[in-house]
């Protein structure tokens, strides 16, 4: 009996013996990491960028990031900047813009409609011809109305399409080629003095809920930056000359939903 379990004895230390044998040679011929039994997550480091109002660097994970933006807090990204710009406006630079005469502030805004080609936004959205053709990159071969106007240099601060959205193109700081020749109560050029707004309109259709929505929006963050600021239509300062925003304007209702004062809608409420 004591023999039998000498064997068994010896054979299973034989077997533990040729199992270490292989598996050495399993080792050496695929080395393991030595810290795989160690191993822990290493991090990236956290990628900074720079609020766009206030320049606080901040982490990506923590901000607000809008049209390739970012912003620390919602208050700054709804908010007019020290640059001129509104944050949570798209942003299409124009050419068309130079600066202002020394020591002018703004102080008058004027109201305007535009539709590329002529009532086309009735059909389909095409809001994106304005911003070619004030950007000077319209194409004249894509309508006839195109190439009457392909050469014109003009531009305004803001474009509101007939769904709410907020375009920029020119810094409230800087002077856009909106109002042409003008008077404003004996004040020649008003495009020195004011700052453009244009509605995606014709003059024959009713403007959109979301467009006085978004203008009411506007006009409260530009009051604070300029807080004597004077509202006119484009026809107010070139009588004869120009119709905008024509009889479909409510001023009525852009003067109480934008709680604006009637002192500062010097040509009353009526549409015109």
């Amino acid at each position: 009996m004591f023999k039998w379990l000498l064997l068994f004895a010896g054979a299973g230390l034989f077997y533990l013996w040729i199992k270490g044998k292989k598996q050495a040679k399993l080792d050496s011929e695929n080395p393991q990491d030595p810290n795989k039994s160690k191993t822990k997550k290493v991090m990236d480091p956290e990628v900074m960028v720079q609020c766009q109002y206030c320049k606080l660097h901040l982490p990506e994970s923590e901000a607000l990031a809008y049209d390739s933006r970012f912003y620390c807090s919602k208050e700054h990204l709804h908010a007019l900047d020290s640059s001129g710009w509104i944050g949570d406006a798209k942003w299409c630079v124009s050419p068309n813009q130079d600066a202002r005469p020394e020591n002018i502030t703004p102080d008058l805004v004027v109201i305007h409609h535009i539709s590329l080609p002529p009532g086309e936004f009735k059909n389909q959205s095409s809001s994106h011809h304005i911003v070619h053709f004030f950007q000077n990159k319209l194409d004249p071969n894509l309508h006839p109305y195109f190439a009457e106007i392909a050469d014109q240099k003009v531009s305004s601060h803001f474009l509101i399409s007939r769904s709410g959205e907020l375009i920029q193109f020119v810094s409230t700081q800087h002077k856009a080629w909106h109002a042409g020749k003008s008077s404003y109560f004996g004040r020649e050029k008003c495009n020195d003095f004011s700052i453009g707004i244009e509605l995606e309109g014709d003059g024959e259709t009713p403007f959109s809920e979301a467009q006085y929505e978004g203008l009411n929006n506007l006009i409260g963050k530009l009051a604070c930056a300029y807080p004597h600021l004077q509202f006119v239509g484009h026809s107010d300062i070139a009588p004869g000359r120009k119709t905008d925003p024509g009889i479909y304007f409510d001023w009525s209702k852009f003067q109480k939903e934008a709680g604006i004062s009637a002192e500062n809608l010097p040509f009353g409420l009526s549409s015109r």
